[in-house]
């Protein structure tokens, strides 16, 4: 934990000193355009000052579920969540600072909770206190962290470059209308995922104790349970999205051109929803068991192998243009949601 503490300060020092002398290069290299630039500087300038924050509140909560308290983890997500959607009408329209307001309601929210993190671990409430003696590095402890953690990073990273490239070939085919559209869309992926990701996160250390138990059947049971869940839940909201497509689009816009297009847009990029979740299940499954390069590996193939020669490829071919940017995630759940699955059944499951 304390190993843990000291990597996110240093990485959050220098995140915050690269992306503040090279943030207006990398907004738009991330889509933004002459027109947009102006509200995305305004608001990364300020939010970077809040990297510290973010990174203490998403690094340090998890060993708080860790040491039994999920509840109490919980809360940290709730109380930022609930303080930035009071603080966010507050600064954007009572004080009239618009999306520097955005910014600083999300900073001073994710301040708070970075607080209440810290005083928790610190107070000892779990036997387990966070003190500066054990904040020195340690290079096994380091290298064990980075290695069962690079499965979730590329994962990450992967997402982020798999979102450069739609939104240049968005900017290029489309323009900021449909670059706008896609952050709606990732917005309504966000939250239809949630679900999965909480099953797939809570297996991981289940699968990994009996799996350490030596208890294989305990371990297929919980791969059985987290598949079968997924399965269910992700077909479900598939279906959900497919009906009513323009009632998420209006969640976040009321323009009559962005709810049309955007319903389009959303029908065709939610096709697979289903396959994700065998990607999740496999990846989740290879990660509790430590099989982290096996993790890693299927991060990678769906996102840089798949998603992005499609993004580029597919608005070129047959006159699809923008509508083949959103096809590129359906074909790569697809296959690379099958092939993480099928690879864990075989190379796993079957041999438990």
């Amino acid at each position: 934990m304390g190993n843990v503490f000291t990597m996110l300060l240093i990485a959050s020092v220098l995140i915050m000193a690269l992306c503040y002398g090279l943030r207006v290069p990398m907004l738009y290299l991330f889509g933004a355009s002459d027109a947009t630039i102006v509200y995305a500087e305004g608001y990364l300038r300020i939010y970077l000052f809040g990297v510290l924050f973010s990174m203490i509140v998403t690094g340090m909560n998890g060993f708080i579920s860790a040491l039994g308290f999920p509840r109490t983890a919980m809360w940290t997500t709730i109380i930022g969540a609930a303080l930035n959607l009071i603080l966010d009408p507050v600064f954007i329209f009572g004080l009239s600072m618009g999306v520097e307001g955005a910014a600083l309601a999300t900073v001073i929210s994710q301040c708070v909770s970075a607080v209440w993190v810290m005083h928790f671990l610190i107070a000892g409430k779990t036997g387990i206190t966070l003190k500066i003696r054990y904040m020195k590095l340690k290079r096994r402890t380091v290298t064990g962290v980075l290695g069962l953690g690079v499965s979730g990073f590329m994962q990450q990273a992967t997402n982020c470059l798999v979102q450069i490239v739609c939104n240049v070939t968005l900017q290029n085919y489309g323009g900021d209308l449909y670059v706008g559209i896609m952050t709606i869309i990732n917005s309504v992926r966000e939250m239809a995922s949630l679900p999965v990701t909480g099953i797939s996160s809570g297996g991981q250390p289940v699968l990994g104790y009996n799996y350490g138990a030596k208890k294989p059947e305990r371990v297929k049971e919980g791969i059985r349970f987290m598949a079968v869940t997924g399965i269910v839940y992700t077909a479900f909201m598939w279906l959900v999205i497919e009906a009513f497509p323009a009632a998420f689009i209006r969640i976040f816009s009321s323009d009559a051109q962005t709810i049309a297009l955007g319903a389009r847009a959303l029908r065709i990029y939610f096709m697979g929803f289903v396959f994700m979740s065998l990607q999740f299940m496999g990846q989740s499954t290879f990660v509790g068991l430590g099989r982290a390069k096996s993790a890693v590996f299927f991060s990678i193939l769906r996102k840089v192998v798949i998603v992005v020669p499609l993004t580029m490829l597919l608005p070129m071919l047959m006159g699809l243009g923008t509508d083949g940017v959103f096809l590129a995630e359906p074909v790569s759940n697809l296959v690379g949601g099958l092939a993480c699955f099928v690879t864990m059944y075989f190379t796993v499951y079957r041999r438990l």
